[in-house]
């Protein structure tokens, strides 16, 4: 039922279509790796390739619209440019790309509803981005963008980016020599990370659709419709019932902060890993869309067991309580708790769990690797509080 909710809310759970589409496109030099992975083309240098990644902020975008016009507070946009950027530089950390980094930001915008002050914040969200990543010695460059007054596609905005980065082949993160015994270590998108000012809801920017419209109250259908897609039923149009305002139970967060929390970049605990360890490292997953079904890409003929997984953080309890959604659906729409995961050595995990201390980030070995039958088909299978589940 819930997954019908989603297409009503003009939502693909699974993309089935896109991926579709995607049948017989050229995959790269490493199919199975996290991003797409080409030649360098620009310099030919055959011991060198290029990752060229692009990603977005989502639907949460007009969240933080609708919040800006409840509170005033423009700031709450620089958020949504972290979104963006780290929503790109996570996945390409995920092949092993270290930086530098260049980036190039796109915002959609209805000009009526979204005027100079939003997007003045917005670049001053992607500044700030840039000095972070670098000051952490991933430098990240930027490269300029593109404001687009598109009113009559997007009634308030959106605002996506892309990322480009020079590698040497040897030191991708492949995906391919995921193997069985390997341990698979998670890292907490909750709780408050040694950089954040305030306490994380771990949401990322996935599943907002369905969190927000889930979670918050009629009221703002009626105020702000166009913060809805015009063929959504009026039944699924902010059919929670909380207010941003309202605390959220078991946080010191009101719902909307935790519904904007931005997400957080794991390249504190990443980067030493990847310079120090990288041969005990098989694989690379960023728990994005599709949540927790996203190691299904991780290995050949690999069962990812996952039987130590984080409890549900607040925000997510509380959606699944407030809706009644299925935990299994639960699990693929969101990332539940954690949203990046290193596969291999099992000697890795005290390493990562020595890391993610001096990052103020939980660490936990949520699982492992056993094999799965002959052929290159994989199998996630998931202990939640609902019982265990089984993908695909």
């Amino acid at each position: 039922m819930a997954a019908e909710r989603y297409r009503q809310r003009g939502v693909s759970p699974a993309k089935e279509d896109v991926h579709a589409a995607l049948t017989g496109s050229d995959p790269g030099l490493f199919p199975s790796a996290f991003c797409k992975i080409v030649p360098d083309v620009l310099t030919g240098d055959g011991a060198h390739c290029l990752v060229m990644h692009a990603d977005g902020a989502g639907t949460k975008a007009a969240l933080a619209w609708l919040y800006w016009r409840e509170t005033g507070d423009a700031r709450v946009f620089r958020g949504i440019a972290q979104d963006a950027v780290v929503m790109n530089i996570d996945d390409m950390l995920c092949v092993g790309a270290l930086g530098p980094f260049a980036l190039s930001n796109t915002i959609g915008r209805d000009a009526a509803a979204v005027p100079g002050e939003v997007i003045a914040e917005l670049i001053a969200g992607f500044a700030d981005q840039a000095a972070w990543f670098t000051a952490q010695g991933a430098p990240l460059h930027l490269t300029g963008g593109e404001t687009a007054d598109v009113g009559d596609l997007v009634r308030t905005l959106i605002v996506d980016a892309t990322a480009t980065a020079r590698m040497p082949r040897a030191a991708v993160v492949t995906n391919e020599a995921v193997r069985p015994g390997d341990a698979i270590i998670a890292l907490a998108c909750d709780g408050q990370a040694a950089w954040e000012d305030a306490p994380n809801s771990g949401i990322g920017s996935n599943g907002l659709t369905s969190a927000r419209h889930d979670l918050l109250g009629a009221d703002y259908a009626r105020r702000y419709p166009e913060t809805c897609a015009p063929a959504t039923p009026e039944a699924l149009r902010y059919s929670g019932p909380f207010a941003l305002g309202d605390a959220l139970p078991g946080t010191p967060l009101t719902v909307g902060q935790a519904l904007l929390s931005p997400t957080r970049s794991h390249l504190p605990v990443l980067l030493p890993l990847l310079r120090e360890h990288r041969s005990a490292i098989r694989g690379l997953v960023h728990c994005t869309g599709g949540g927790q079904t996203k190691t299904l890409r991780a290995g050949r003929g690999i069962h990812h067991v996952k039987d130590n997984l984080f409890p549900p953080p607040p925000l997510f309890a509380t959606l699944q309580r407030v809706t009644g959604t299925a935990w299994r659906e639960m699990y693929q729409v969101f990332n539940m708790g954690h949203r990046l995961e290193i596969i291999g050595d099992p000697a890795l995990l005290p390493v990562v769990e020595a890391l993610g201390r001096a990052c103020g980030i939980a660490v936990r070995q949520v699982g492992h690797c056993e094999a799965h039958g002959a052929g290159p088909a994989n199998r996630v299978t998931l202990h939640t509080p609902g019982g265990v589940e089984v993908y695909p």
